[in-house]
């Protein structure tokens, strides 16, 4: 992957590898679209590679950590999602938790002998998502761990997780990139195009960046914008929105609608700095500004609770539909 924000987590891993010093769970700190999955199948193909770049023996963290070849049999393997001895749990379809019965599942597997003799490794991403009961069925896991087990847990809120889980791993975070690194590495990866544009809508997430068509974004993003101007004004239904908007890209219209909030709520501050420096006949139009400042804000509140609630059985038109008619207000 070559992502120079990931220079660090990498170096710490491959270290505690050449020093025989693995834990057995480590728990990933990363916002998504940051590469917390890409450092996990690292880690994975790290231990499991046949044939790893070792550090000269004996030698410190100035000689480099080990890593993985990336070309025997098992690091190809891991790639794809089918070596023996690795196990990865997701949220199942059409479900936003990790269930307990996936997570009971996954421990019986890692109790079995090794296929190859090696590490048994279970990748588990978002561990945030797992739900109270498979959390707790995993910490048994983790409490008395098979030997040559490592757990490798991705989360982008460990907070979530319970504090006797998180107690139990080694924490690796990963840096937030910068946009000068994001931009650069989408350059070199993807090529030229408009990404600073596509960061602006997905937030500092090279890797989810890298999905995405430049020229889409920018397109999705203005006719996002026109429809809101458009509510706002009463020339849009929102009703028609909202079930639009429900079935169709949806993640990504309410970061465009996040923006939209955002560059208002900057305007309207600038106006009223302005309007205060005027003379007093002014000041009507500056309480008028605040208030709408003030509105701009309790609606940015509202959507941000309502991203939140993605993750749970909500009815999603008529959630956006409530917030889009408080645009008009």
């Amino acid at each position: 992957m070559n992502a120079p924000w990931l220079d660090e987590p990498l170096r710490v891993v491959g270290t505690l590898y050449a020093a025989d010093r693995m834990p057995h769970a480590m728990l990933i700190q990363a916002a998504p679209g940051t590469g917390g999955d890409w450092l996990a199948t690292w880690i994975a193909q790290l231990v499991l590679c046949r044939t790893p770049a070792r550090a000269p023996a004996g030698a410190g963290p100035q000689h480099g950590p080990d890593r993985p070849c990336g070309r025997c049999p098992s690091c190809r393997h891991v790639a794809d999602g089918q070596h023996p001895d690795l196990a990865r749990v997701r949220p199942l379809e059409d479900s936003q938790q990790i269930r307990i019965e996936q997570v009971r599942e996954l421990c019986a597997d890692l109790a079995l002998t090794s296929h190859q003799g090696g590490y048994k490794v279970a990748l588990i991403e978002p561990t945030d998502a797992l739900n109270r009961f498979a959390a707790n069925a995993l910490l048994k896991t983790l409490e008395e761990p098979s030997p040559r087990t490592l757990l490798v847990l991705v989360a982008a809120q460990p907070s979530r997780l319970p504090a006797t889980l998180r107690s139990r791993c080694q924490r690796v975070a990963v840096p937030a990139p910068t946009r000068a690194q994001s931009l650069e590495w989408l350059e070199r990866t993807r090529g030229p195009g408009d990404w600073s544009a596509v960061l602006d809508v997905v937030g500092e997430a090279p890797v989810a960046a890298a999905a995405l068509d430049p020229t889409s974004v920018a397109r999705l993003r203005a006719e996002t914008w026109r429809m809101l101007d458009e509510v706002r004004s009463g020339a849009a239904d929102p009703t028609v929105a909202a079930e639009r908007w429900s079935r169709s890209e949806l993640a990504l219209r309410l970061n465009c609608l996040e923006n939209w909030l955002t560059e208002r709520i900057r305007h309207g501050l600038d106006t009223a700095t302005r309007s205060a420096e005027l003379r007093a006949s002014a000041q009507t139009r500056h309480a008028v500004s605040v208030m709408n400042t003030r509105a701009l804000y309790r609606q940015l509140d509202a959507l941000r609770d309502l991203k939140s609630a993605l993750a749970t059985p909500i009815n999603r038109s008529l959630a956006l539909e409530t917030l889009l008619r408080s645009l008009q207000t």
